[in-house]
């Protein structure tokens, strides 16, 4: 579940003793208060850009065992690149615009040349694909990953 409408680590325990999966977040910061709570499963869904923001991404992804981030564009995976090495690599989800009309690789030839970057850097590890779908659009997501794989 998204953090965002509770932001509170108890709500986020009992979201995920219910059956939940892992956890989203915003930003660095809010990663952070989750993983001081003892969350091992974090996806921060925003591109993290900025050599300040990278270096607290860094000192996070050395303390939470599944930390995973998102990119939807090269230069962010370049600056992950930049940031992390084999040691310990980060996980990168690539984000897709399958029409919901929000952020994200906008083609599938798009999100397949940012998985290919991702997979090619020493210090990340491609973790998949991401998308908001729009209202009705099960198809259009299918087409979307089946053309981009």
């Amino acid at each position: 579940p998204h953090i965002k409408t509770h932001k509170i680590p108890a709500v986020a325990r009992a979201q995920i003793d219910a059956g939940a999966i892992g956890l989203n977040c915003q930003k660095t910061t809010e990663a952070e208060v989750f993983a001081d709570a003892g969350f091992e499963d974090i996806l921060i869904t925003y591109n993290i850009m900025g050599a300040d923001k990278l270096a607290h991404l860094a000192a996070l992804n050395a303390r939470v065992p599944r930390l995973a981030v998102i990119a939807d564009s090269l230069a962010t995976v370049e600056g992950y690149a930049a940031a992390f090495g084999a040691e310990r690599p980060l996980t990168v989800l690539v984000e897709c615009d399958t029409g919901g009309g929000r952020v994200g690789a906008q083609t599938p030839a798009d999100a397949a040349a940012l998985a290919r970057a991702i997979a090619a850097a020493p210090g990340l590890r491609f973790g998949g694909l991401l998308t908001y779908p729009p209202i009705g659009g099960a198809a259009r997501v299918e087409a979307f990953f089946s053309e981009a794989v």
